[in-house]
């Protein structure tokens, strides 16, 4: 049974789903861009029975508030600190990360802050390699290297319905799998009063995470977090490159890949779950026994 609630941030409504028994050990499940914690709508029944999940929208993303620009500076590193107070908001003391796409900087920067906290990480294409960069960053690295109103307004197309639906049917061997639902959910909450603005803003804060790589990369060599990729081969934006990388830090480190896209678990959310488990199941006792 999934519950739908709210936790107050600073001020900030989160929204977040949470199901399974609070006794056992978390997930933390991090949404990317653009949707919200809606993609896990499969996977967090599929985790439940055996762990504790917990699933929120970011500030500005899903059905948490959507503070104006004026009110809140949308960047990764305030992002993060709101989610690192909403752990500690509902009690969450040592968990698992799961993270995609922009659910990785945030949730690394987590671990970054208290690795104590951190009982593994699951990356589903979660980037923190540059070799992950795919050429489709190429107009959004543009705009990093010359914020000018010219090329952000270049950016705007990504923003559009049809740009949705192409980052959830991109690479996907029967788009017919992809419940359309998730697509036009999150074309709808972006299409909110000032919403286009606030995704700029962080397209032109992500090139604070890729300077964060090496801290990272850092932090999976000194501190070896049990460390499970589950990919998307056919990812239009991050690459298997970034996945593999993974193994170079942290030699322990599991990759999977599969046929499919961006949004794995549209398609494959069974066979990640069933990774996860396995995944956890090894790591999380040997862990403990240790």
């Amino acid at each position: 049974m999934i519950r739908n609630k709210q936790a107050a941030v600073d001020g900030i409504n989160i929204f977040y789903r949470e199901a399974g028994p609070e006794t056992a050990p978390t997930i933390l499940l991090l949404h990317g861009f653009p949707t919200s914690s809606h993609m896990f709508r499969n996977l967090i029944p599929a985790l439940a029975e055996r762990y504790h999940v917990v699933a929120p929208d970011l500030p500005g993303f899903g059905f948490s508030d959507v503070p104006t620009r004026q009110q809140f500076r949308y960047t990764f590193e305030n992002l993060a600190k709101v989610i690192g107070r909403f752990t500690q908001s509902i009690g969450l003391k040592n968990f698992a990360i799961y993270v995609f796409d922009y659910g990785a900087p945030v949730g690394l920067r987590l671990a970054l802050a208290h690795p104590e906290h951190i009982t593994a990480i699951i990356s589903q294409n979660g980037n923190a390699y540059e070799e992950g960069l795919s050429e489709g960053w190429n107009p959004i690295q543009k705009y990093w290297k010359e914020p000018s109103a010219a090329n952000r307004a270049a950016l705007r197309d990504f923003l559009k319905p049809e740009a949705t639906r192409w980052q959830y049917t991109h690479g996907v061997q029967d788009a017919a799998l992809i419940a359309p639902e998730s697509y036009t959910l999150d074309s709808a909450l972006l299409a909110r009063p000032g919403n286009h603005e606030i995704q700029l803003d962080l397209f032109l804060d992500y090139a604070s995470n890729v300077a964060l790589y090496p801290k990272f990369q850092k932090y999976f060599c000194k501190n070896q977090p049990p460390l499970l990729a589950v990919w998307g081969k056919n990812d239009p934006f991050f690459l298997p490159p970034g996945a593999e990388a993974f193994k170079r830090d942290n030699p322990n480190a599991e990759v999977h890949f599969y046929d499919t896209g961006h949004f794995a678990l549209e398609t494959h959310h069974q066979e990640i779950a069933g990774a996860i488990h396995d995944f956890l199941g090894r790591k999380l006792r040997s862990k403990a026994a240790a």
